[in-house]
């Protein structure tokens, strides 16, 4: 069986994170998803939504095996616990992958890691942060 990981913050969920989680799913047999918590993110404006309804609506989604919510203070906890055969980072997520893949074999974490592609859609497909943004132009201006 192959376990895989993707992970993200997932605060207003758009086709961009289903074509991510599709294709993550689609790499393994399982799919674990780890979502960063409110306190952790600090590349980006901190989500909107509470850290235990992220989860709940990740979870509910046809390709997630679990959804789990990341470690307080160190990424790799998760993921030690759920030993991934493969983990699938978004394709514009911040995270250095051979940075990622030092810390893994430092932690004798034996690993694939892999980008998933960007969503191919002839629509606009709208990143949270410019959602929200359209939110406050169309609703509070």
């Amino acid at each position: 069986m192959t376990t895989v990981v993707a992970q993200g913050t997932f605060d207003i969920l758009h086709p961009g994170h289903l074509h991510y989680l599709r294709e993550a799913g689609s790499m393994g047999d399982e799919l674990h998803v780890i979502l960063a918590r409110r306190s952790n993110v600090t590349h980006k404006e901190p989500p909107i939504l509470p850290d235990t309804q992220r989860r709940e609506m990740v979870d509910a989604l046809d390709p997630v095996t679990e959804a789990h919510l990341g470690h307080e203070s160190d990424i790799f906890v998760p993921i030690e616990r759920i030993d991934p055969d493969v983990i699938v980072l978004g394709h514009d997520q911040h995270h250095d992958d051979d940075a990622i893949r030092r810390a893994l074999a430092d932690r004798d974490i034996d690993c694939e890691v892999v980008r998933a592609t960007p969503h191919e859609t002839d629509e606009e497909v709208l990143s949270t942060g410019r959602i929200i943004d359209r939110i406050c132009e169309q609703r509070c201006g």
